[in-house]
């Protein structure tokens, strides 16, 4: 289902505040796995970059700002039970810290 700030409210967020988000490239490569709370998913959808809650950093962090390597946010989904979400977006350069086009490689 489409996330916006409508739908905003059917996103389960766990104890802590927070919901897993997968980014996805636009090819379909699973990129990275990060976390969001309220104020990311609210702020990715906005601005239109993919913000995340650093759980090391405890604050948000907007991908690429430190990096350069950006997410811009195509869509973002959550899933039939509300308990994840999908960002989908465009990449510039690699998504994971170590250098690589995806964490999962």
């Amino acid at each position: 289902m489409i996330l916006s700030a409508e739908t905003l409210p059917a996103v389960k967020f766990d104890e802590r505040g927070l919901v897993p988000v997968v980014a996805q490239g636009e090819d379909g490569t699973v990129l990275m796995l990060a976390w969001a709370n309220r104020e990311a998913l609210l702020a990715s959808l906005q601005g239109g970059r993919a913000t995340y809650w650093s759980r090391s950093r405890k604050q948000l962090w907007r991908k690429g700002d430190t990096s350069g390597n950006t997410q811009v946010l195509l869509e973002a989904r959550y899933d039939c039970d509300g308990d994840a979400v999908l960002y989908r977006v465009r990449q510039a350069g690699p998504a994971c810290h170590e250098g690589k086009r995806s964490c999962f490689d």
